[in-house]
């Protein structure tokens, strides 16, 4: 699971608060190779195709403009993010659909 650090900062007059989010996806990367070395979810019509953090996957709904409740557009964004080849480390079955 993703560990997210934030802070607050306050500019000196005050007039301006910007929040700092960092977050650490190790734990889910590692979760992704250890699966993707025990073959885990990949056998039979429904497989595992990645673990991927939930809050990057709000972020890739914001950023293309999506709304959240929409199940259909989400699972076609995470598709194209998944197979893009920048986000290879959270795939755990490496084949195509």
């Amino acid at each position: 699971m993703a560990t997210t650090k934030e802070k607050i900062h306050v500019s000196n007059d005050g007039s301006k608060v910007t929040l700092e989010r960092q977050h650490d996806v190790s734990d889910d990367i590692h979760r992704a190779e250890v699966l993707r070395k025990a073959q885990q979810g990949c056998q039979g019509e429904s497989r595992l195709v990645g673990t991927i953090p939930m809050y990057l996957i709000t972020e890739w709904m914001k950023e293309a403009g999506v709304d959240p409740s929409d199940n259909e557009a989400r699972q076609e964004i995470m598709k194209r993010k998944i197979l893009s080849g920048e986000f290879d480390k959270f795939r755990v079955w490496k084949g195509t659909w």
